[in-house]
């Protein structure tokens, strides 16, 4: 496979209907849904993606019910517990765009302890967005930008877009900050506050799939769609 895109991110939706169908709980579907992580994240390292962000845990996402958003914080803590060795295995870097300190301490460890303990992986970088919102994101860049220019720090006239990236909460990721697929599962068509910046050139696919359903069989057939489009980034292809 050629013209793998170096950066994915996914809106990994479905996993309440997934279970609903089921005439099980929402919770299940989470549940199933941090298994299918463990195997796209696998798949995507295999292929050669560089960098696979997931929205895991939005600001909105506070609105579920608290037993809900409780099973979703103890979400990190199982999975990390269990995938981090695998990730060292695989070269797998785990970072985190997000307020995570709005998050339980418990979770927060769980996340820093595996930020450090795949800190040398330089393969595949899993990028996890956690009480993550891109208005959220954008605001804070803004204010951070505004303080720089009363401090006497920046000047106006200065500011360019490569100022607004360089204070988005993906900045880490350099180069690759923006994603060139964006993937939503579950048949939904929007975008619901995912890197609203960082996408403004990104590929979009959705796909009928429920999350728990997706695997890297799924995420093949995403890539090669991927593959077949001509991305132009506004100009024209001299043929």
């Amino acid at each position: 496979m050629e013209r793998i895109p170096a950066h994915i991110a996914i809106i990994m939706d479905g996993n309440g209907r997934w279970a609903q169908h089921r005439h099980l709980p929402r919770v299940a579907g989470h549940k199933q849904g941090m298994q299918t992580v463990k195997k796209v994240t696998m798949a995507a390292s295999d292929l050669g993606v560089k960098v696979l962000s997931l929205y895991a845990f939005s600001t909105e996402n506070w609105k579920r019910p608290a037993t809900e958003v409780n099973y979703l914080m103890q979400l990190p803590i199982r999975f990390f517990a269990t995938f981090v060795p695998d990730l060292v295995k695989h070269n797998v870097k785990v970072m985190v765009m997000g307020d995570i300190t709005r998050l339980p301490e418990a979770t927060q460890k769980a996340v820093k302890d595996a930020i450090k303990d795949t800190a040398d992986c330089d393969g595949m970088i899993l990028n996890f967005a956690l009480n993550y919102g891109s208005r959220d994101e954008i605001t804070r860049a803004v204010r951070d930008i505004a303080t720089e220019v009363k401090d006497g720090q920046l000047d106006p006239s200065a500011i360019t877009e490569q100022t607004i990236s360089d204070h988005l909460m993906s900045a880490p990721l350099g180069k690759l900050a923006d994603p060139d697929l964006l993937i939503r599962t579950s048949g939904e068509e929007r975008i619901s506050n995912f890197m609203l910046w960082q996408i403004g050139y990104s590929e979009l696919e959705f796909v009928p799939e429920h999350w728990p359903d997706f695997d890297g069989e799924t995420l093949k057939r995403a890539i090669i769609e991927f593959q077949g489009r001509h991305r132009r980034f506004g100009g024209l292809v001299n043929k």
